[in-house]
C-alpha cells in the first residue's frame, strides 16, 4: 500500500505524492491563497450547519440503536432554511462574538459570561457551567469535575468548531483558544473531546488524507488518558473491518469506555450523552466516509444517539478539507439563503462568523510564526505538542440507584452506602416558566453536618441539573437530608432518583 507525502506547489495548492518508502506527515510550511483560506473557513460553516440540519429529526431517538436504512433523511432546502438557527450553531456563533468583539487575547472570563447570560437555553455540561458562572465558579474551575457532574459530556465537543477555523492548520493556536473556551464547561475527556475536534480542522486546511488527520491529530491527546485509547480502538477497527462500519459500531457497543459512568441523567440507562462515545461516531463517519460528504454524514448519524451533533462536527471538518464550492449544489443553494440572517440571541450572522474567523485566522498566522504577502500566506506549520493529562472523576464509579420519586417536603431522609451521591429533580418545567423570578434554598445536610444551602432558581434558563451533589464522601454508610428553607405553598420541588458512588466499577446490564 502507498503512503503520502505532502509536495507545495508554488500556487498555493497542497497536492500529495505517492512513494513506497515515505510517510504521510507535517510539512514545515504551507502556502496558501486568501481565498483559499477564507472558502476552507466558509466551508467549515455551512458544513457543519447542513450535518447538523440532516441529522437533527433523529436526535435522541435511537440510544444505543443503529438508525436502519428503513429510516430515509432526505434534507430539502426548505428544511434547511427553518432548521439552521439551533443551538448546535448560535452556542459556537456566541464564542466567536466575543472574539469579534475583543480579539483573541479576550480572556476566559468575557467567554464565559457572554456565555451565560445569553438567551439561549441550554443542557447537560453547558447548562452545570452557566448555574456555576451565574454563582461565581468561574473557568476553569467552572468546567472542572469537582464542581459539575458533566466533565466528560459532549458539549465542547459540538462547540469547538470555530477553534479550527480561526486557527488554519496552527495546532498551537487551536490548543490555546481551546484551552480558555473548552474549560467554561469539560475538563478531561470532555475537554479533550473538543481539543480533538479543533485539531481535526486544522489539519483539514492543510490535507485531505482522512485517516492521516484523524491520527496526526489525536498525537495531541495524552496516551495516558482513557480518551485516546477509545480512538485508537476506533482507528484500529476500521482497520480490521474497512468495508463494513457496522462491525466497529458494534465493538463500540462492547467497548468498556462505551457507557456512561458519571452523567447521573445517563447512568444506567441507554441514553449516552458523553464525548467520547459520540466521537467514536464521529470518527466512523470520517473513515468510513472515504471523504464523501452526504455519505459521512449520513453514516455518522446512523450511529445513533446525539445523531445530530455528530454529523455536524463530520460535515464542519469534510466542509473545511473540501472548501465551500465543494459542498453539494443541493445544500449549499438554499444554504446561501440563510448565510447572511442573525443567529439567534447573537449580533452575527453565518457571514459574519466568516469574516471573524478569517481576520483571526490571519493574525494567528502572523502570530505563530508565518506570513502574509499580498494574496499569498505562509503557514508555519507545528508538530503536535501533547496536552496535560486530566482525569475527571478518579477512582469514581456508579454504583446504584435509588429511586425517590417524591416531593421534598416528603422527603425523610436518604440513606445510602458509598463515597458519592447525586440528587436528581427540581421544580417541573411549568413551574419554571410562570414563576421565573423565585430561587428556592435547599439546606443539606449529611450525616448530621450541614454541608451546603444550595440555590436551584426556578427559572428554566438559570436552573441547576442535580438538587446537589457531592463525590468526595469517606466510603462508608451515610444519611442525606434536605430541608427546603423558603418554600412557597403553590410550588414544589421533586425528588426523581439519587445515584451513589463509590470507589469501584460495577456494570449493570443497561435496560
Amino acid at each position: 500500500m502507498l503512503s503520502m507525502v505532502f509536495s507545495v506547489t508554488g500556487c498555493g495548492h497542497l497536492q500529495r505524492s505517492a512513494s513506497e518508502n515515505a510517510k504521510t506527515q507535517i510539512p514545515e510550511t504551507v502556502q496558501i491563497t486568501k481565498d483559499e483560506l477564507m472558502n476552507k473557513i466558509k466551508g467549515g460553516w455551512a458544513g457543519q450547519t447542513i450535518g447538523v440540519c440532516y441529522g437533527l429529526p433523529t436526535e435522541f431517538h435511537y440510544p444505543q440503536q443503529m438508525i436502519p436504512d428503513s429510516v430515509v433523511l432526505d434534507l430539502t432546502g426548505e428544511q434547511l432554511k427553518r432548521r439552521f438557527n439551533n443551538d448546535d450553531i448560535y452556542v459556537d456563533a456566541k464564542f466567536v462574538e466575543v472574539i469579534g468583539r475583543l480579539g483573541l487575547d479576550a480572556p476566559p472570563d468575557s467567554f464565559a459570561v457572554a456565555f451565560a447570560n445569553a438567551g439561549f437555553d441550554l443542557w447537560f455540561a453547558n447548562q452545570a457551567a452557566r448555574y456555576n458562572i451565574m454563582h461565581g465558579i468561574m473557568p476553569p474551575e467552572s468546567g472542572h469535575w469537582k464542581n459539575t457532574m458533566h466533565a466528560d459530556d459532549i458539549d465542547f465537543q459540538i462547540e469547538a468548531d470555530f477553534a479550527g477555523l480561526i486557527s488554519g492548520g496552527m495546532l498551537d493556536a487551536a490548543v490555546e483558544i481551546s484551552d480558555k473556551v473548552g474549560h467554561i464547561t469539560n475538563y478531561g475527556d470532555g475537554w479533550y473531546s473538543g481539543v480533538y475536534v479543533t485539531a481535526m480542522y486544522c489539519m483539514a486546511f492543510l490535507t485531505d488524507d482522512i485517516p492521516f488527520v484523524v491520527n496526526e491529530a489525536l498525537k495531541l491527546i495524552p496516551e495516558e488518558s482513557k480518551y485516546y485509547r477509545a480512538m485508537t480502538d476506533v482507528i484500529s477497527w476500521h482497520e480490521e473491518y474497512p468495508d463494513d462500519w457496522t462491525k466497529t459500531w458494534h465493538e463500540i457497543e462492547k467497548a468498556d469506555w462505551s457507557y456512561t459512568l458519571h452523567c447521573p441523567q445517563c447512568v444506567f440507562q441507554p441514553f449516552n450523552i458523553d464525548a467520547t462515545v459520540n466521537m467514536a461516531y464521529v470518527l466512523i463517519g470520517l473513515l468510513y466516509g472515504n471523504g464523501d460528504f452526504p455519505q459521512s454524514i449520513d453514516i455518522s448519524m446512523r450511529c445513533g444517539q446525539d445523531s445530530d451533533c455528530n454529523p455536524s462536527t463530520v460535515g464542519g471538518i469534510l466542509g473545511a478539507m473540501i472548501g465551500y464550492d465543494k459542498i453539494p449544489v443541493k445544500w449549499l443553494d438554499p444554504y446561501k439563503e440563510v448565510k447572511d440572517i442573525t443567529l439567534n440571541y447573537t449580533n452575527v450572522s453565518l457571514s459574519d462568523c466568516y469574516e471573524i474567523c478569517y481576520r483571526s485566522s490571519l493574525e494567528n498566522i502572523l502570530k505563530f510564526g508565518g506570513m502574509v504577502n499580498g494574496e499569498d500566506i505562509t503557514i508555519k506549520c507545528h508538530e503536535p505538542k501533547v496536552l496535560p493529562l486530566e482525569v475527571a472523576y478518579p477512582n469514581i464509579y456508579p454504583k446504584e440507584i435509588i429511586p425517590v420519586d417524591k416531593s421534598i417536603i416528603d422527603v425523610n431522609g436518604i440513606e445510602f452506602f458509598g463515597t458519592g451521591i447525586a440528587v436528581l429533580g427540581g421544580p417541573s418545567r411549568d413551574m419554571m416558566t410562570n414563576h421565573k423570578n423565585y430561587v428556592a434554598q435547599v439546606e443539606v445536610t449529611i450525616d448530621g453536618e450541614k454541608v451546603a444551602v444550595r440555590k436551584l432558581p426556578f427559572d428554566f434558563h438559570s436552573r441547576a441539573l442535580e438538587v446537589f451533589f457531592d463525590l468526595e464522601l469517606p466510603k462508608r454508610g451515610h444519611v442525606l437530608e434536605l430541608e427546603w428553607l423558603n418554600p412557597l405553598n403553590d410550588l414544589d420541588i421533586n425528588i426523581s432518583n439519587c445515584i451513589v458512588y463509590s470507589d469501584q466499577l460495577v456494570k449493570i446490564d443497561q435496560p
